[in-house]
């Protein structure tokens, strides 16, 4: 059995899982603390070197920009898996069995190759704004689902929740989520408006996709994505919501602030997280006239 390790910042955890994703990598991370600067030790295993070279040049840009260390290899007899718990707010997230307090919230989430892990800034500050801004029963579109988690959250506290992805990986990602959950979900591959023509987050074709007509649909809109995704949407965005509805916003840092607030002027801006440079912002639409 080949071991593949690295040191890691907590950004960087989802952008392994993606880059891994393009190269067809099929396995478990497991995740320890590292010794500062580093946030993660990850490790991964492999049953032949075929995929060696493939997954040391996806992982590259991240050794490049200081995300991580460089990948190192090791040949180990047998793995042992371990469970990960991370508490935010009420939120309990872990991939394995556990007991839950009074008033804890567990989120059952599996590693996957899909974005959003729980660990990364933007979701931590995205689950915060989720548990003081959603309610029971409205109904709530979560704009690239990625791996689930905040679809499982919004369920979890009683909302009814539509969640889409134009990443194939994504949301077979979140339908596994969903099961394991025991939550009602609906899950599509699909984007809202205009988005179906963005193409791939990473960039690239994602093929004919469904495309949803924002009609005044949601309550609540919940996307963390890229800013320069909610800047190209921010028309579709608006149409989507009904009167009074909501955006909560992340997945990109401070130096977008102005910008957003700017190019959603329909909006009003009623809350905010943050954490070191990544921001979250919950936004109210503004009463017509």
């Amino acid at each position: 059995m080949i071991e593949l390790s690295l040191n890691a910042t907590e950004e960087a955890i989802d952008w392994i899982r993606s880059l891994l994703a393009t190269v067809n990598f099929i396995g478990d991370l497991q995740l320890e603390k590292a010794e500062l600067p580093w946030a993660f030790q990850v490790r991964f295993y492999l049953n032949d070197r075929s995929k060696i070279n493939q997954i040391e040049s996806a992982l590259s840009s991240l050794y490049r920009t200081g995300m991580t260390t460089e990948l190192e290899m090791s040949i180990v007899e047998e793995t042992k898996h371990s469970s990960t718990i991370h508490q935010v707010g009420n939120f309990v997230i872990s991939n394995g069995n556990y007991q839950t307090q009074p008033n804890e919230i567990f989120l059952n989430i599996q590693e996957s190759l899909a974005f959003g892990s729980g660990f990364h800034p933007a979701t931590i500050l995205s689950l915060r704004l989720i548990e003081r801004h959603v309610t029971p029963n409205l109904e709530i579109l979560d704009l690239g689902c990625g791996s689930g988690i905040l679809s499982i959250a919004i369920a979890k506290l009683g909302a009814q929740v539509y969640a889409i992805d134009n990443d194939a990986i994504a949301v077979e990602a979140t339908r596994r989520a969903v099961r394991k959950n025991s939550v009602n979900v609906r899950v599509e591959q699909a984007s809202l408006g205009k988005g179906s023509e963005l193409g791939h987050w990473m960039g690239g074709e994602v093929g004919e996709i469904q495309s949803i007509e924002p009609a005044e649909n949601f309550d609540i809109i919940v996307a963390n994505v890229f800013a320069r995704i909610i800047l190209d949407l921010s028309q579709d965005l608006t149409k989507a919501l009904r009167s009074d509805g909501r955006l909560i916003l992340a997945g990109f840092t401070i130096e977008y602030e102005a910008e957003l607030i700017e190019t959603l002027s329909e909006f009003e801006l009623i809350d905010r997280e943050q954490t070191e440079d990544w921001i979250a912002l919950v936004f109210r639409k503004r009463a017509a006239g």
